[in-house]
């Protein structure tokens, strides 16, 4: 993983096309359309050529979120990784992800992704239980992800990632179990394993108001994730961060931006950019008024935010401590200027005296407890 001190920038890529939308979704996605999906990577590509910044820094992630990327052809593919290679110096072994959905890509496609340097997959199984599958949205079934994992190492993917969501509508911890027995046998570099969240507009909560699907039984959710915890481990994963497993070497370098506070520049609708000090800004989210607006304007930012600087240092503080490895205190202030001992006295003892965090020297991070209630402890910091 980088050095938390001095991390290097990478690229996010929003492709907002989907096949269909899952239920408990609330992503900026919409249905494929050929004809927009033309004029969207134009749009993207010019966004990213015409992008502006003083001492631009080097980059050594891409990643390709939606949506779904992969319904991208590799031509669209390339002509993307042209505009990033044209515009942003990448380093020769950058880690460049696509997300991808199981069930929907032949080998000779994924050779095609790999050949134009796409060197980790990342797709969701959600669950192995199609029932499961089929009440969340999904169009894939548990086949489906297997025979994926088995066409992307045809391909020669070695560096794979999927998703798990626990604590489903009437899932059990049984099923739950057996959910994670079929994940790690399929051995994957990378297991990003979430609780379920229900948010307000998507069709899954609406189910839940109406009373179409039972309301997720929290309790049931924390031994979900303490089962987790104890199989991953059992497996040999690294526990890295608070959702995130990997096989030791295949941390995802890109998703640790965010936890690192690195800047990482993010082009397409929807798309969240953020220096690595006080400025962010964010596209236009409609995908048909982004392509318009680059079009007719070349700029597609509708929102900007400049940081209190007096802020970063917190913010910056509980995003690290997401990583099981904690917070080192000293390049924090080195980076910020904050004595975290200093400032937080009173709440970090307090912290402490609930068995939520603990030091080792100069490093701090969250205990186990702490990371079944890292809210509790995140909300002290914000």
């Amino acid at each position: 993983m980088e050095n938390e001190s001095n991390p290097q920038a990478g690229v996010y890529l929003h492709i907002p096309f989907c096949r269909s939308r899952c239920s408990y979704c609330d992503f900026a996605t919409g249905q494929y359309e050929g004809p927009l999906a033309e004029r969207y990577v134009t749009a993207l590509s010019r966004e990213i050529e015409s992008f502006q910044l003083d001492n631009l820094p080097s980059v050594d992630t891409v990643y390709f979120g939606g949506g779904t990327p992969s319904l991208l052809t590799p031509a669209q593919v390339e002509m993307i990784l042209t505009a990033v290679h044209e515009r942003f110096a990448v380093e020769p072994d950058a880690e460049i992800t696509m997300e991808m959905n199981p069930g929907a890509l032949s080998v000779e496609t994924l050779r095609d992704y790999r050949a134009l340097g796409v060197n980790r997959a990342s797709f969701g199984a959600q669950t192995f239980d199609d029932a499961e599958l089929k009440r969340l949205g999904r169009r894939h079934d548990a086949a489906d992800v297997r025979q994926t994992i088995e066409y992307l190492r045809d391909a020669g993917f070695t560096n794979i990632s999927f998703d798990l969501i626990a604590g489903l509508p009437a899932q059990t911890l049984a099923a739950w179990e057996r959910n994670l027995n079929e994940a790690l046998k399929l051995q994957p570099a990378h297991l990003s394993l979430y609780l379920l969240e229900v948010h307000p507009g998507t069709p899954l909560a609406d189910q839940i108001r109406r009373g179409a699907q039972p309301q997720p039984d929290d309790d049931l959710a924390v031994e979900m994730y303490e089962l987790l915890l104890d199989k991953t481990a059992a497996a040999g994963y690294e526990h890295y961060e608070i959702s995130n497993f990997c096989r030791p070497g295949f941390a995802s370098r890109h998703n640790s931006k965010y936890w690192l506070y690195a800047p990482v520049y993010g082009f397409g609708c929807s798309a969240h950019s953020h220096d690595g000090h006080t400025r962010r800004w964010a596209n236009e989210r409609d995908a048909k008024r982004y392509t318009g607006l680059i079009e007719t304007t070349g700029d597609a930012v509708t929102e900007l935010t400049e940081l209190n600087a007096g802020d970063v240092p917190a913010e910056a503080l509980f995003l690290a401590l997401r990583l099981m490895r904690g917070v080192d205190t000293q390049a924090h202030a080195t980076r910020y200027g904050v004595n975290l001992r200093e400032r937080y006295a009173n709440d970090l003892a307090r912290l402490q005296e609930a068995e939520l965090i603990e030091f080792n020297g100069d490093n701090l991070h969250l205990t186990r407890r702490g990371v079944l209630l890292s809210n509790e402890v995140f909300a002290v910091f914000v």
